[in-house]
């Protein structure tokens, strides 16, 4: 995996990210920097150690499966694109509760990261720099969140959503390409 193909993992892993940060900011939520900012490093910071994570638990798993590993790889990767899609479709809801503190924080950092354990066990199954992806994914997590929260004050929750589709397109893309570079080769 080549960093073009890490950064955009990164783009699309952070998206759910970007979609809770859109919302809040369209909410009326983090629109002072030190919010937007405690949210954007707590996205940032699951977003990059789910990946680690899920790579050190899918490096065991990688010798019993590695005949067909190729094939998880992508099923993880399409599931996981294919929820963001399904995600992107719904209608966007009423504000909620202030994602940008306490608990709600915690619990959403967690739930936007989950994807990111799920291709951590992907990236064990193929040649990447697991310290180099987690650190972009994290970065990039933190620079989006920071742009959702600015996007969604500006612009209401016009875009949220819409990019959650976006994400999981790329992350089908990514595994789609996992499987034609293993089948062909």
């Amino acid at each position: 995996m080549g960093n073009l193909e890490i950064l955009l993992l990164a783009i699309a892993l952070a998206m759910d990210a970007f979609a809770v940060s859109v919302g809040a900011g369209a909410c009326g939520y983090a629109k002072k920097l030190p919010a937007a900012a405690r949210m954007a490093v707590c996205f940032g910071l699951a977003q990059a150690l789910m990946p680690l994570l899920g790579w050190l638990a899918g490096s065991e798993v990688v010798r019993w499966i590695e005949a067909v590993d190729h094939w998880v790889a992508f099923g993880l990767l399409a599931a996981i694109g294919g929820r963001m899609i399904i995600e992107g479709l719904r209608p966007v809801d009423a504000c909620g509760p202030d994602p940008s503190c306490g608990s709600r924080l915690l619990v959403m950092s967690l739930a936007t990261s989950i994807d990111a354990f799920v291709a951590g066990v992907s990236l064990a199954m193929i040649a990447v720099n697991i310290v180099l992806a987690c650190v972009v994914i994290g970065v990039v997590t933190m620079i989006l969140s920071l742009i959702g929260v600015r996007l969604g004050v500006v612009l209401r929750a016009v875009v949220g959503r819409r990019m959650e589709i976006v994400g999981g397109l790329v992350l089908i893309a990514i595994g789609l390409r996992i499987l034609v570079l293993h089948l062909s080769s």
